[in-house]
């Protein structure tokens, strides 16, 4: 009994911020700090900006997945090591990395230039930090997800003549794809609610987050938490949705 009461306590502290959130709003709150002309366009350049980073994740970030969760890549440890690198670093040093690597004045920002486009406070610039952001959550999430596909099953398929392509689309694709769908689901949570990395290289367009930033800090900490309760709407239902269909998923492979 004892430990059931620590549980819901832990449970009921980490939910604390999300209770407070909705404890300290009321739908006039709402109404007021969101009716007025453009007040919703950063929840538009939110869902673009996330909606094409993740894209980028699912063409980019797969098949690296794959390949390190079937070890078929040199000196595995170096890749993964890599990946948790990446994972490992503040958001904040992403950014300022980031003005080093994409700014105007580097190789890169050159490059785009002569295409008119620049990684430096652009919607291109939000995706890129998105990107950065986000990727390496979602592949340790995939990596895991192809690592629980069992590879006889595989390989029983190649041995009934299916190609390598049709055995990934037909056998691994399926038996990995709650997995698959759990890890771009928490992608999409951190692409939406990025900051660190945006506020230093994609400070306009304003996202949700930098929304939610500057109204803090213009008119207070109450006209902020509508934005806040906007970000909560749009990012959580999909890890949500996500993580019920993996435990279907899991309780049927038991069952």
């Amino acid at each position: 009994m004892a430990s059931i009461v620590g549980a819901g306590v832990i449970w009921l502290a980490l939910l604390g911020p999300v209770i407070t959130l909705l404890t300290h709003l009321s739908w006039h709150s709402i109404v007021s700090s969101l009716d007025y002309p453009g007040a919703l366009d950063p929840l538009v350049t939110s869902l673009e900006a996330g909606g094409v980073t993740l894209i980028v994740l699912v063409v980019v970030c797969t098949p690296l997945a794959w390949k390190l969760a079937r070890g078929t890549l040199p000196f595995p440890r170096v890749w993964e090591a890599g990946v948790l690198c990446s994972l490992l670093l503040p958001p904040l040093v992403i950014g300022l990395l980031l003005v080093f690597m994409v700014g105007p004045y580097t190789p890169f920002g050159e490059l785009i230039g002569h295409l008119n486009l620049s990684a430096t406070n652009t919607f291109l610039a939000l995706v890129i930090a998105e990107v950065y952001e986000s990727a390496p959550y979602y592949i340790v999430g995939a990596q895991a997800a192809f690592s629980a596909v069992d590879p006889r099953l595989e390989q029983q398929a190649a041995l009934l003549g299916d190609r390598p392509k049709r055995v990934f689309r037909r056998v691994t694709l399926p038996l990995a794809s709650p997995g698959l769908a759990m890890a771009l689901a928490v992608a999409w949570a951190r692409a939406m609610g990025a900051f660190g990395a945006v506020v230093i290289i994609a400070y306009h367009p304003y996202g949700l987050p930098l929304q939610i930033w500057t109204t803090l800090a213009e008119t207070g900490l109450a006209s902020a938490l509508p934005y806040a309760l906007v970000l909560l709407v749009v990012a959580l239902p999909l890890p949500l949705a996500a993580y019920l269909w993996s435990a279907r998923a899991q309780s049927r492979r038991r069952g």
